[in-house]
């Protein structure tokens, strides 16, 4: 138990009370207690358990839905200046690597043809940060790439972090600042009084004027205590790790209709990944890997790179996130409480977001302005016809 978990007393008022610890939990509590506010985070198990700490690390804005380029452009710069956010020893121990690459490979012309209209259409928006690769360029940059590929698209400054470290990194950053954060503490309630908010807990209730939902998987519940009705479904992408392999790329691939994703890290190991479904256990707060389900994966990495076929997997793992039916996230306040603010949902891809959407919602919850729009994001999209009332 670190010293915040022993100095917050139950029944403390704060400025702000986070629910969930994962990395944009932690992001907004940095960026709020960066404004001066006090805050406090709610964890019910450990900070950063699940998808925030045992994700891909991708940093991509490669292929991001239209909606989320502008703040997936600039989280980038966030990731380019951590030493200005959490000083220079915590940003290092991100370890953020930049400026390698994420390269979406095509395996034949169809797909081919959807990278040139994705980037005529980026670049019809004022956006040239994808840029189309031939077959030639892709063997440059990939030399060990078979055949199959007949080319692809590449967004040059994009990179990878490692998850748990960088989470971590952001707690430590935040408590820096004043945040506290108390772990293995459940909510249980939410209620209204005069112009506070009373966030019942295990650990007894703590206020505060304002009040930030960052649950991931279990943000749905606590949207409904808030009079939310937002729909996100739970679930859990597979990953696994083979044995330390001579380095061989810097990249990131990932596939464009195939289910394809890896990295090689510092260490030599491959991380792989692909959107690969796992058994979700909600009841026990955990996920069960399926080995046939990551045959795909493994046989198409296989046929893009068939020198990876002696390679030894010797870890698989999953996290459990949200997914929203548009696969956007919902950001942005409730829609029947106000004081109360949303951010969840981020649909498997939200690590690269994670340090900009701590700042704008610190900007948009002490300030009332940001300078970017998160309209898309709004939990008003979803219909609110059926909610349930929260109790004033």
């Amino acid at each position: 138990m670190n010293s915040s978990t022993q100095t917050d007393k139950a029944g403390v008022s704060y400025d702000a009370v986070v629910v969930g610890g994962g990395f944009h939990g932690c992001s907004t509590a940095l960026h709020l207690a960066k404004k001066g506010l006090s805050v406090l985070v709610i964890e019910k198990n450990v900070v950063g358990r699940h998808a925030s700490g045992v994700n891909a690390g991708g940093v991509r804005q490669l292929m991001r839905d239209i909606p989320e380029i502008p703040l997936s452009m600039a989280a980038m710069e966030q990731w380019f200046n951590l030493d200005s956010l959490l000083g220079p020893e915590l940003a290092e121990s991100c370890h953020f690597v930049g400026d390698v690459g994420q390269i979406g490979v095509a395996g034949d012309m169809k797909e081919m043809a959807w990278c040139e209209r994705r980037v005529a259409e980026l670049e019809g928006m004022g956006y040239h940060f994808e840029e189309l690769l031939t077959r030639v360029e892709m063997k440059k940059l990939l030399p060990t790439i078979s055949d199959m590929c007949v080319g692809g698209f590449i967004s040059r400054r994009d990179g990878h972090a490692n998850p748990a470290r960088t989470t971590r990194a952001f707690r430590l950053r935040a408590e820096q600042l004043g945040a506290k954060f108390i772990e293995g503490v459940r909510v249980e309630g939410l209620q209204q009084t005069s112009n506070r908010w009373v966030v019942e807990t295990t650990a007894g209730p703590r206020s505060a004027q304002f009040v930030v939902n960052c649950g991931g998987a279990w943000a749905q519940q606590f949207a409904k205590l808030a009079g939310d009705d937002l729909p996100c479904e739970p679930a859990a992408l597979t990953l696994m790790v083979t044995a330390r392999l001579p380095k061989f790329m810097d990249a990131v691939v990932v596939g464009i209709d195939r289910t394809l994703s890896f990295k090689q890290t510092e260490s030599g190991t491959v991380v792989i990944g692909g959107g690969v479904p796992a058994i979700v256990d909600m009841e026990n707060e955990t996920s069960v890997t399926v080995a046939d389900r990551m045959v795909e994966s493994a046989s198409t990495v296989l046929d893009f790179f068939p020198m990876l076929r002696n390679a030894i997997v010797v870890r698989s793992w999953a996290g459990l996130e949200a997914l929203t039916p548009d696969l956007l996230p919902t950001i942005g306040p409730s829609v029947h409480s106000p004081g109360v603010w949303h951010a969840f949902g981020f649909s498997g891809h939200g690590f690269q977001l994670g340090p900009i959407v701590g700042s704008v919602l610190a900007d948009l919850i002490v300030d009332g302005k940001s300078s970017l729009s998160i309209d898309a994001f709004s939990p008003k999209r979803f219909s609110s016809e059926s909610f349930v009332a929260v109790t004033h």
